[in-house]
């Protein structure tokens, strides 16, 4: 399927206390195919992050207290929404962390397939991270929690580095609060009837160590992917079992994961 030649692409990256590598991330960020637009959400940062990134060539959108990685992602789509050009396609959507650095530019292959129309949601899956730390409760907790909604089993189901269309994008909003955005996201647009699919790509971002810092923020990863699943467990599209299972059967890795793969939505 050929790309769409008048779609564009905005890349959207929350960032708080990012100085050292937002710069980086947004000149990489810059060069991936479509994109004529980055937005970076400085999210209650206290060194010069919105400073830093500016001179990178983003337009920065500050928050003066930190709100979380889901309210700044919606910030950023929101600003996007107002800057879309009129008599043209909604810009796609790139979400991005701010420490990928020059990395970034890997997620091109995210933002192909997403033009191509292959699929409505493309999640990167990062290679090995040198000095991470953890058990994998947390993946472990997400993947369960997105299979059991939708009978999709993910690899990186905490994957940040997202490229989405904007009618799927619709359908995920209000997006879950703190660290369980990217497990509610996948469960929307999966209910929804959209196409979600991982790709894997070669970044490189900042660890999660193993110190009392690594721990709280693992500790609050667990907590708001649960506080996710709870949510979606009383409201929403409720989907059969059967379809369930009809789909989770034609799930190939590396493919497109739909429920209307089941013949049926």
């Amino acid at each position: 399927m050929s790309l769409d030649p008048a779609r564009r692409v905005a890349v959207v990256i929350p960032a708080k206390n990012e100085a050292e590598r937002v710069a980086a991330t947004v000149r990489a960020a810059r060069a991936i195919m479509r994109v004529d637009l980055v937005i970076v959400v400085d999210d209650g940062s206290t060194d010069e992050t919105q400073h830093v990134a500016r001179n990178a060539g983003a337009a920065v959108v500050r928050h003066s207290v930190n709100r979380g990685k889901a309210s700044a992602l919606e910030t950023g789509a929101a600003v996007v929404a107002m800057r879309d050009i009129d008599n043209r396609p909604p810009r796609h959507l790139l979400f991005i962390d701010a420490d990928l650095g020059e990395s970034a530019v890997a997620c091109n292959d995210l933002v192909a397939a997403v033009l191509a129309g292959k699929t409505d949601l493309a999640i990167a899956v990062l290679p090995p991270q040198a000095g991470a730390g953890g058990r994998g409760l947390v993946v472990t907790k997400a993947r369960r929690a997105i299979e059991r909604f939708t009978g999709w089993q993910p690899v990186a189901p905490l994957s940040g580095q997202r490229c989405i269309t904007r009618e799927a994008y619709q359908a995920a909003v209000p997006l879950s609060r703190g660290w369980g955005v990217e497990t509610g996201m996948s469960i929307d647009v999966l209910r929804a009837g959209f196409t979600v699919q991982e790709i894997p790509c070669d970044l490189q971002h900042r660890p999660t160590g193993n110190d009392m810092s690594g721990q709280l923020h693992r500790a609050g990863q667990y907590r708001d992917v649960i506080l996710a699943a709870a949510k979606r467990r009383i409201g929403g599209t409720r989907i059969p079992s059967a379809v369930l299972q009809r789909a989770a059967s034609h799930q190939q890795p590396g493919l497109p994961y739909s429920l209307s793969h089941s013949g049926e939505r």
